[in-house]
């Protein structure tokens, strides 16, 4: 089968919804991009029937990606601070969603898809996402680099990312506090980071009202779901070169 005929089943898992569509090798989309919401509680078996009843939308595909909203080890998920850390560690996603539909799956964290989609290939990029919670991912050249859980992260005394920055930080102090805060995090991520280009996503960027710097740019959060070809690719490219490894993956 040619590369660019091939249907790549890509799911974008979130707090607040689980998007889906098929891609083609190039990143095109072969069908319109659907979407549920995420079920409460967020366990491992609501989420994968509403993945199954998301996959009865599209009918045909040979291959699995998917982006989770946590740290994901070889297609396992270590931790889930939007869903449930309790619900969800340990939890071999990959092989479920592999089982489920019998197609090779690979699964890396949901703002690590974003990167890849949204990376130029050009220096030391990162991407920060502002939805449910706080997402990151950094790439070097194009390469995506071992995940960290910067949500996790303090960045006060007594709040991490996620609860600095996340929804329902919004919905509690405004969007011209959470501006505020949005606008010290950036601060906080050129001093840390220096990093030659930073992209915003997740459902939460457009509400930015402040002057960005000019190698600070806001992109569509419906476009990183394209990572689920570029990870293929990527992963192609791994069986082709033996020696490259790609950070949290699994067949």
């Amino acid at each position: 089968m040619e590369a660019i005929n091939e249907k790549i089943f890509t799911i974008d898992i979130g707090g607040t919804n689980i998007k889906a569509t098929i891609l083609n090798s190039n990143g095109d989309f072969l069908q319109d991009y659907e979407k549920e919401e995420t079920p409460q509680p967020s366990s491992p078996e609501n989420i994968l029937a509403v993945i199954k009843e998301l996959a009865k939308k599209f009918p045909e595909f040979n291959k699995i990606a998917a982006g989770f909203p946590g740290y994901i080890k070889k297609g396992v998920v270590i931790t889930a601070p939007k869903l449930g850390t309790e619900l969800w560690k340990d939890f071999d996603l990959a092989t479920s969603l592999a089982t489920i539909f019998g197609k090779p799956t690979l699964v890396i964290n949901d703002a690590d898809l974003q990167g890849i989609a949204l990376s130029s290939g050009k220096g030391f990029e990162m991407v920060i996402t502002l939805g449910t919670g706080f997402g990151s991912s950094l790439m070097l050249d194009g390469t995506l680099l071992p995940h960290l859980e910067m949500s996790q992260h303090p960045v006060t005394k007594n709040k991490n990312y996620n609860d600095y920055v996340g929804k329902a930080a919004l919905k509690k102090i405004g969007k011209k506090r959470w501006n505020r805060r949005v606008e010290k995090v950036i601060d906080i991520l050129k001093t840390v980071f220096n990093y030659d280009h930073l992209y915003i996503s997740g459902g939460n960027a457009k509400l930015i009202s402040f002057k960005l710097d000019d190698n600070i740019s806001i992109d569509d959060n419906k476009g990183g779901i394209k990572g689920g070809a570029i990870l293929w690719k990527q992963k192609n490219e791994k069986l082709s070169k033996p020696e490259l490894e790609l950070p949290a993956e699994s067949l």
